[in-house]
């Protein structure tokens, strides 16, 4: 089933997939990294004003990285104001994404975040490097495929 926002895109022929919708009734859609400036742009002449949260997280070990953003259309009287929920997958050997820094001002720390944990590159970033991990820290700690040394399981301490 195609929701509101999909039927837009559509119409104005931006390359989107729909995904369903989530338990609360939420818009979610698949979009390429390639296809997501100007998709973030549409979203945001749409009306979609606020960027709730993004994240990212490893589909499966070896896998695509998914990137993953939230969306809220703020109005005034506004009872249930209208969302929706974007998700990028990009390959783990070039995992590249364009930063929407210059859309939403509020994804400066989250794409940060999402790269110092993900290793995922948010293109033309204003300030790209580690937020939480020092910058001698080598590799991406959320990485299902990811090996710490000298790191044992609580099973195997005794």
């Amino acid at each position: 089933m195609q929701g509101r926002l999909s039927a837009w895109l559509t119409r104005y022929e931006f390359a989107h997939r729909p995904l369903g919708f989530d338990y609360q009734g939420v818009e979610i859609l698949q979009v390429k990294p390639e296809d997501w400036p100007c998709i973030a742009v549409a979203l945001y002449v749409y009306g979609f004003n606020y960027l709730r949260s993004q994240c990212a997280y490893d589909v499966v070990p070896g896998g695509s990285l998914a990137s993953v953003y939230h969306f809220t259309k703020v109005e005034d009287n506004a009872d249930q104001p209208e969302e929706i929920c974007i998700k990028i997958f990009v390959s783990r050997k070039d995992p590249r994404i364009p930063s929407v820094y210059w859309v939403w001002k509020s994804s400066d720390f989250l794409e940060r975040e999402s790269y110092d944990m993900l290793g995922i590159i948010y293109d033309s970033h204003p300030c790209l490097k580690r937020i939480l991990m020092p910058e001698s820290r080598i590799g991406w700690p959320l990485r299902k495929d990811c090996i710490i040394p000298d790191f044992y399981e609580l099973q195997d301490a005794y």
